[in-house]
């Protein structure tokens, strides 16, 4: 089958099943998985997302969690440092520690992992803009406690363009945020050889209102605009292209979201081994993480949320995921409380290890209905994926708008079927409660800002502002070139810089988006 064609008739698609086969799982194009024996050989990871309150507050998540079995750690931060301001700074006020953990300090990243060995534990930190500081102080602290690059397993996010079109936590213009992306691939590719430098997130891209077919296109085209960048740079496709991962949403639509994943797979596969002709196997694979989707939790009946999480969790197994976040019921009300979030650990442990699911490998491989959908999507989506190259790829329908007004028509859409009862959301405008229900949700203490405004004086104080001016400056005249900046932002941590000290002197180079 030729790159873009799919199957629209029940005859085409028998022909391609019993004709064609559909290969086996760990063959290209993947349709039935990355891997040979998939959860026979091996789980997928568990990696629930997690941040709150401050540093140490969130280091006793980290540990409560894996002391349950959880066997990854995925870092919120909170919108100051997703937006490179420091916990102190006026626009900071009202939201240090509200949304992911407050980091502006080389002390905040040693509190967060104190007692944890970032040698064993595989770390996923969901940062964007200020993914290459967030990213220096991980490997700072590495090198003071002597552990070997080499050894450090996990990923950076380090996806700018979905901010753009989809979550609105950008910083500086799209070009100078694309070269920071390729800089941190970069500095991977050399020293890192276990880490994935970017999470092309879909995730996103859905919560914001896209369907399933949007999401696949709009990450995939995101993911083309990265590769042409990297390409450019002079980086062979086969060096970084085992290294990309993605990110998706899983929604309640139990088959689509099986059949999504299916077609996701065959799609990428085909892209890099045809479109881009890379050599290496590991190339065509599209590795994935998948997180249930938040927006499709209630307020009103908060329980069931635990019943919609199961079901999308068992979708995200059964389409091969390679790591799973799964949401805790009270997410609709506020960040999660230990109980809400220990629940949520356990929905994935029981599928593991009572359901009997990950026995099998591709459980619907050969189901008419999923392998129906699945051509479907694959046609729909490289239909898109036309549509959205012909207008400029990701770039130029980003700043035509297309993109953003796209996803918002969805949006728009899936309201007002809500709203006029089209979709029944149970406990929202189908079988209605009066009963009200209370639930114990976690509150993060309002103390925590003006602790962090006296622990910032402090460190300040500390520093040998001399050196740190220097390194401040050659940050600011490699900024001004074409040098790979992950090196002097790196000086710059060492020599205390905050988070909010680097940010501000890139502003000062590239300026801002708006």
């Amino acid at each position: 089958m030729k790159q873009g064609e799919g199957f629209h008739t029940p005859e085409q698609l028998r022909g391609f099943i019993y004709e064609n086969d559909l290969g086996n799982p760990g063959e290209y194009p993947f349709t039935r998985g990355i891997y040979s024996t998939m959860y026979r050989g091996r789980l997928w990871t568990m990696r629930q997302y997690s941040g709150f309150g401050d540093s140490r507050q969130t280091n006793r998540r980290f540990r409560y969690l894996l002391d349950q079995g959880q066997t990854g750690l995925s870092i919120a931060f909170d919108l100051p440092t997703q937006l490179g301001y420091d916990s102190d700074h006026p626009l900071s006020a009202g939201e240090v520690g509200r949304v992911g953990v407050p980091v502006s300090t080389m002390k905040d990243m040693e509190r967060i992992f104190h007692g944890i060995p970032l040698e064993k534990v595989s770390t996923s930190m969901t940062i964007n803009a200020t993914a290459p500081v967030i990213f220096a102080m991980y490997i700072a602290l590495a090198r003071r406690r002597g552990i070997d690059l080499k050894s450090l397993r996990g990923t950076v996010q380090n996806d700018i363009l979905k901010e753009y079109l989809a979550r609105g936590n950008y910083i500086f213009p799209v070009m100078p945020s694309i070269r920071l992306s390729i800089d941190l691939w970069e500095f991977c590719i050399k020293h890192l050889p276990m880490w994935n430098m970017v999470s092309i997130s879909g995730y996103h891209i859905r919560e914001a209102g896209a369907n399933a077919l949007q999401e696949l296109a709009f990450t995939f085209t995101n993911g083309i605009c990265y590769i042409k960048a990297a390409l450019q740079r002079g980086i062979d496709i086969d060096e970084f292209a085992p290294r990309i991962s993605f990110f998706f949403g899983v929604h309640n639509n139990f088959l689509e979201e099986i059949a999504k994943f299916r077609a996701a797979r065959r799609i990428w596969a085909r892209l890099m081994r045809e479109r881009f002709g890379a050599k290496n196997k590991k190339s065509w694979m599209l590795r994935f993480h998948a997180q249930t989707c938040g927006s499709t939790l209630t307020a009103q009946q908060p329980e069931n949320n635990i019943v919609r999480v199961t079901l999308q969790a068992l979708a995200a197994v059964m389409g091969g995921t390679q790591s799973l976040h799964t949401n805790s019921y009270d997410e609709a009300l506020a960040l999660p409380s230990q109980k809400s979030q220990t629940i949520a650990l356990r929905i994935q442990q029981i599928l593991a290890h009572e359901s009997g699911v990950a026995n099998t490998i591709d459980p619907f491989g050969g189901s008419y209905s999923v392998e129906y959908m699945t051509s479907e999507i694959e046609s729909g989506v490289m239909k898109l994926m036309e549509e959205i190259e012909s207008r400029g790829g990701a770039i130029g329908c980003l700043e035509s708008g297309y993109s953003k007004r796209t996803i918002e028509d969805s949006a728009y859409k899936q309201q007002r079927d809500i709203e006029e009862s089209r979709q029944m959301v149970i406990g929202v405008n189908s079988f209605i409660s009066s009963e009200k229900q209370l639930i114990e949700t976690l509150r993060v203490c309002e103390d925590i800002e003006e602790e962090r405004k006296e622990e910032l004086t402090k460190y300040r104080s500390s520093r040998d502002s001399t050196a740190l001016r220097r390194a401040l400056s050659d940050l600011e005249n490699k900024a001004s070139g074409d040098e790979n900046l992950i090196y002097p932002i790196l000086e710059v941590v060492d020599k205390g810089g905050t988070l909010g000290e680097i940010c501000k002197t890139l502003r000062g180079v590239f300026g801002t988006y708006d």
